[in-house]
């Protein structure tokens, strides 16, 4: 019995997560959408049929419906764009999710600096 293959597909959806990533960011920088101008592509996520693309985004400075809108608007151009520059058997269709890490990251920012501040007031009580 031959030994067990690798998994060549989840290194291939990587590659083409990667692709597809690249080519969204640079189009989504060409953009001339105010509501976009601070929008940051931070992830996408194929799916393994090739058929759909989650879309992970961060609007640096807000939080709002107005860049999610944007982004709809734009997905034909960008999902155009994606076309002429990857060559898939399937053009994804996007779908488009503000990436929840940046916020966890703010949040876990904001416990560490909680803390700092904490123990510079403790310490200094201490050594009276």
């Amino acid at each position: 019995m031959p030994p067990p293959r690798p998994h060549r597909r989840f290194a291939r959806i990587l590659r083409v997560n990667e692709v597809v990533h690249e080519a969204l960011a640079d189009e989504l920088e060409r953009c001339s959408d105010p509501r976009l101008a601070m929008v940051t592509v931070t992830g996408v996520d194929v799916s393994p049929d090739l058929r759909h693309a989650t879309v992970f985004y961060a609007d640096l400075g807000r939080h709002d419906e107005a860049t999610l809108a944007g982004l709809r608007s734009a997905a034909p151009h960008l999902r155009a764009a994606l076309g002429e520059e990857v060559r898939l058997k399937y053009l994804p269709k996007l779908h488009f999710r503000e990436d929840p890490a940046i916020e966890r990251g703010q949040r876990v920012e904001e416990i560490l600096r909680g803390l700092h501040r904490a123990d510079r007031r403790g310490g200094g009580e201490d050594q009276q």
